[in-house]
């Protein structure tokens, strides 16, 4: 793909490389999460070699994404500090969601919306950890009653992370021009400028 010289650099290549090990590890954690979840799918566990082998790899496989989101949480974590701007945004999301997003507050490098997403998959991935070591019992001497409220608790919020990453998904696929900076770290000068004017002002030097 040809790009202008003139885009962006919205992500560098390490940036887009821990966001994909992340995003891959994701997948693998969720398919075979639900090949333990229920009989329907656990055919789904014929992709990881079997149930033993589902049952084998999804902790180790689990570490990798927990350690990986950790440098991406320290990495990021100041870009997502809520402002009120972004409590405006979030506010007015409506007109956004109506493709009516030229009168919306200005934005830095991330949206409201954006923030609010990264701070809720925090919260579910220290849930995941947390549930995903008491369940992983072959390493603790806990009761079966933690370990059973313990995988209660790890299926909920794997529940509810899978449908954020939904969300995240179909925004990146709605919002024309978003993935193409985790494919090639760049964006173009008018996306910048019509979705985050503060950060295009920040990377351009114009007011």
């Amino acid at each position: 793909m040809i790009r202008n010289p003139k885009d962006l650099q919205r992500y560098t290549a390490p940036e887009r490389a821990n966001h994909w090990v992340v995003g891959i590890c994701f997948i693998l954690l969720a398919l075979s999460g639900l090949a333990f979840f229920h009989p329907a799918f656990f055919p789904l566990a014929q992709l990881f070699g079997g149930g033993t082998w589902a049952r084998i790899l999804h902790p180790y496989v689990g570490v990798i994404m927990a350690l990986s989101f950790v440098r991406m949480f320290f990495r990021f974590r100041e870009l997502n500090r809520m402002t009120p701007a972004d409590r405006e945004w979030l506010s007015r999301v409506g007109e956004m969601v109506d493709g009516n997003d030229h009168n919306m507050p200005v934005q830095g490098k991330y949206n409201g919306g954006q923030k609010l997403l990264f701070w809720a998959l925090v919260v579910c991935m220290a849930l995941l950890v947390i549930s995903g070591i008491v369940t992983w019992r072959a390493w603790l001497n806990l009761p079966v009653v933690v370990v059973r409220f313990g995988a209660v608790i790890h299926a909920a919020t794997a529940a509810v992370m899978i449908g954020l990453i939904m969300v995240h998904i179909y925004a990146a696929i709605w919002v024309k021009g978003t993935i193409r900076a985790m494919w090639y770290g760049t964006v173009t000068r008018g996306w910048a400028k019509q979705h985050h004017r503060a950060w295009y002002r920040q990377m351009t030097g114009k007011s």
